[in-house]
């Protein structure tokens, strides 16, 4: 009995070493296998924040359409064929000053801006109308009335400097504005700020303001050394000619 008990307990012994190696080869198996797992599923994650950075790429470089439209004013119902040589010659020189060169309608215009209304037009060369010789300079471009004519006065640093005859007078077309002149684009702060001013100036008639008038000038080069003017202010926009070189 003692033989048999001692040949098993060596038999035992014998095989513990090959099944401890089975085992430890189990647990070696087991940490490699949830390796490969963890790096299969890092190219996963990998894979999918390259298509979501993709994806944000290409939405911050989306495209918008400009404020502006680049395309040429088109001609509208309000245009028709006018001999500009023609008209230059018959209009007259203006005879007549304002006391001091002094705009009287300027005050009334301004009041509720704190910037100038008028379209600003810069000259680097001298032009002509007739007589009068328009010096190189900034002016601001006011259109008046004089015994039922119209007239653009050129003005520097508030006082007239020069009166140019108009041919014609007629209303700015509709959606003029809006498709020549860049639309300003505010942040939520401002368009918030706006609305409630724009609430507490309906509500309120001592903080009404009037808006300031969209303006717009148009010039053309054209044969015989004319120039065409065109200055929108507002609802209307006024024609004049002048010339580059004195006929």
């Amino acid at each position: 009995m003692k033989k048999i008990i001692f040949i098993l307990a060596l038999t035992l012994c014998i095989s513990l070493p090959s099944n401890a190696a089975f085992w430890n080869r189990n647990k070696t198996a087991a940490p490699a296998q949830q390796q490969t797992s963890a790096q299969s599923s890092n190219q996963n994650s990998a894979q999918t924040q390259s298509q979501t950075g993709t994806k944000a790429q290409s939405q911050s470089q989306a495209t918008y359409p400009d404020d502006v439209d680049s395309s040429p004013i088109a001609e509208d119902e309000y245009v028709d064929d006018i001999d500009v040589e023609d008209m230059y010659r018959k209009l007259p020189v203006p005879d007549f000053k304002y006391v001091h060169n002094v705009d009287p309608g300027e005050y009334q215009d301004t009041m509720y801006s704190t910037w100038s209304p008028y379209p600003l037009f810069r000259l680097t060369s001298p032009l002509y109308f007739k007589t009068i010789t328009i010096e190189p300079g900034y002016y601001l471009l006011t259109p008046r009335e004089h015994e039922g004519n119209w007239y653009m006065l050129f003005k520097q640093a508030g006082r007239i400097k020069y009166i140019i005859p108009c041919y014609k007078k007629e209303m700015v077309p509709y959606g003029f504005y809006k498709n020549n002149l860049p639309q300003i684009k505010m942040t939520v702060p401002q368009l918030i700020r706006e609305k409630a001013l724009k609430f507490v100036g309906k509500h309120f008639d001592s903080s009404k303001r009037k808006p300031i008038p969209d303006t717009y000038l148009d010039a053309e080069d054209l044969d015989n050394n004319f120039i065409s003017i065109i200055v929108y202010w507002g609802n209307y926009r006024y024609y004049f000619v002048l010339r580059s070189i004195q006929l």
